[in-house]
Order: structure tokens, then sequence, then C-alpha cells
């Protein structure tokens, strides 16, 4: 079996071509500037929700990567409250979904503070809040220990697993975490968006916690992206790209892992990632615009609550087809004044009937302004 880069003499000193990423390094830095100046020059209120839908996605996309699905409008009512935004009639978050939250704005929105072993045992303590990881006990907040074996990445069914890789045996994990977090505590010259794509490969490699260390990777090169900008402000998400590329992302990985210590290719999927998540960040530019010019065309129109919060979660993503059923669980009101809602809306042209009809009758917005996820 060939050997796990962690298991060569010079691990774990990376090296790469500088001359092979110069120029795509040197795009994705023009990009990334070219987006935060936009994103900066918007009033405020539209950068707080680019932020604030940015974050959403972070969240929900980074444990999607990991076969986790969380609660969307929990994720958003969380970040929304923490950051001290308007979170309206959106529902409170389990601890779960407190805990995601907790560690990505953590991360983000303290990204100068430096990165200890306590900060990442307080991370992995707010993911696993019950101390268990699906109906397994975890050692929760510490390093992993070797009593129930290696720490493997596998797949496949039982009796016929694949190992995709093996990490650093538990022993070593005080001095491998020494290292770590010394260098990515410490200056050197290194450019901050590579700074972030070694973090993110070091530190899953090391893989030190029982359980979610894929997400905390992404967390740590999240803050070294925030350190490159300057800015706790997250315009764009890495996780939701690499959610999109999932099975390129553990391929890479994989590859990067068994190979040796040049990760080259390693830093240019990264940064072409990277520079694909600024794609998605124009789509939610636009969807935040989109949002604007419709409360400033129907700004003027007497809604109430319920109608207000219904029309803003149509506008936010909302999951399936919207019906009067659904309109009175989710506003916690009767079948009858549900239907007087959406009438009201239907008559204000703000709200239209799909195609169909009867018990089965679902509704959008008008000029094709929703964004069903």
């Amino acid at each position: 079996m060939s050997k796990y880069i962690h298991n060569l003499p010079d691990w774990p000193k990376f090296r790469w071509d500088q001359r092979d990423i110069a120029k795509q390094l040197a795009a994705v830095r023009h990009r990334q500037g070219r987006l935060i100046g936009r994103m900066q020059a918007l009033g405020f209120p539209l950068r707080a929700e680019a932020v604030l839908t940015t974050l959403t996605e972070d969240v929900l996309k980074s444990s999607e990567i990991e076969g986790e699905i969380l609660d969307r409008d929990q994720v958003r009512s969380s970040i929304a409250r923490r950051l001290g935004m308007d979170a309206g009639a959106l529902p409170p978050a389990d601890r779960h979904v407190e805990g995601v939250v907790e560690m990505m704005l953590n991360a983000t929105q303290k990204f100068k503070e430096p990165l200890t072993a306590d900060r990442l045992s307080g991370w992995h303590a707010s993911l696993f809040p019950t101390g268990r990881s699906g109906m397994h006990k975890i050692i929760v907040g510490a390093w992993r220990d070797d009593k129930s074996g290696p720490m493997q990445v596998v797949s496949g069914a039982i009796g016929h697993e694949k190992v995709h890789y093996e990490a650093p045996a538990a022993g070593k994990l005080p001095a491998e975490m020494k290292a770590f977090l010394d260098w990515f505590n410490g200056q050197d010259n290194t450019d901050p968006v590579i700074k972030a794509a070694l973090a993110h490969l070091w530190f899953v490699t090391i893989h030190p916690f029982d359980d979610g260390n894929g997400r905390i990777a992404r967390a740590v090169a999240d803050m070294s992206l925030a350190r490159s900008e300057d800015s706790p402000q997250r315009f764009y998400s890495m996780s939701a790209q690499i959610r999109l590329e999932r099975k390129a992302y553990y391929d890479i990985l994989e590859a990067t892992q068994k190979s040796n210590l040049d990760i080259t290719p390693w830093l240019e999927w990264f940064l072409g990632c990277l520079d694909r998540a600024f794609d998605g960040a124009e789509k939610i530019l636009a969807a935040v615009f989109q949002k604007a010019e419709f409360w400033k065309k129907h700004g003027s129109v007497p809604l109430n609550e319920r109608q207000r919060d219904m029309v803003n979660r149509l506008l936010d993503g909302f999951e399936g087809n919207l019906t009067s059923s659904k309109w009175a669980a989710i506003e916690k009101c009767s079948p009858d004044t549900a239907l007087r809602d959406i009438s009201e809306l239907v008559e204000h042209n703000i709200l239209k009937k799909d195609e169909g009809g009867g018990r089965s009758t679902s509704y959008s917005l008008v000029d094709g302004a929703d964004n069903k996820g």
C-alpha cells in the first residue's frame, strides 16, 4: 500500500510550482477584489441581505457535503439573530443548528483572533451538542483516540468497505496539531488564499476529531479567506461550490493524500473551485437586487405580518410549492385565514395561481420572481 503524505519523512513540508498557479491565483485575486468592491458599494440593507443569504448557504452546504440536511429557515433565523438582523417570523433554531451556526460565525466574524486548540474544541462541541454523531457516542471537544481502531475514511457496505484514507495515529495528534496551529497563526509570505487551501488540506489530513473534520476544515479555510479580505462579511460560499463538486472534491483530496508533498494539483483545483464560487455570488447578488426591487414595487401594498413573512420566504427560496395548507401550517393560522391571505395577494397581483387546481392548488410570485429551492 502506498504511503499517505503524513508518513513521508519531510511531512508537512508542502511544495508547489508557483509558476503553474501564478496566473490562476492572480485572476482569482483580481476577481475577489472586484466582488468585494461591488458589495461594499451597496447600501447597508442590500449588503446585509447578501451576507445573510451567503452565510445561510455556507452553513447549509457545508453540512450537506457530509450528508446532513439542515432546515433552511432555522439556519437563516439563527444567523439573522446573531448578526442583529430582523428574522421576521422565522422559527427558532434547534440546538444542533445553533451549534453549526455558532462555529461558522466564530470563524468568519472573529477571523483576526488566533486559532487555538481550545477554540477548535469549542467548535467541535458546538457541532455535537449531544455528544453523539447519529447513534454513536463520540469524543467531543478533544482529540480522538484509537481505542476503536485507526481513523479511516471509508465507503461501501459493511464487509465490502473501501479505505480511501487513514489518518495519523492518535498519539501523534498533540505534536501534529501544534505544528499546524503554529503555522496557521504565524506570519510568512504565503498568499492568504493559498494559505486557505493549505489549511484546508493540512487540517483534514490530520483529521484530529472523531467526526466533523470536513466541516471544521472548511471553517478554517473560510477564516483564512476572511483574513485575505480583512473583512468578516461573506459574499460568496466556498462550501456551496464544493457541494456542487463533491465528487471532484473527494477525488482530489484522496489523490493528494496518497501522493507526495507536491500539492500543485490540489491548489489548482482549490483556486478553480473558488473562482466558480464567485459565480454563485453573482447569483446571490441578483437575488438580493430582485428582492429589493420587489419590495420597492410593492412596498405601498398594505400587508399583514403573515403575508409579508410568506412573501419573503418565497423570495428567499421556498422549498416546494406554496399551498393554502402549507401557509396555514407555517403561519399557524386557520385554513380560512390562509386562503383569505392568499386571495388578497392574488388581488394585489403579488401571487398567481399555478396551473392545476382543486385541493392541490399552489401559488407563486408574479413575474417569476420566486426562487424555489
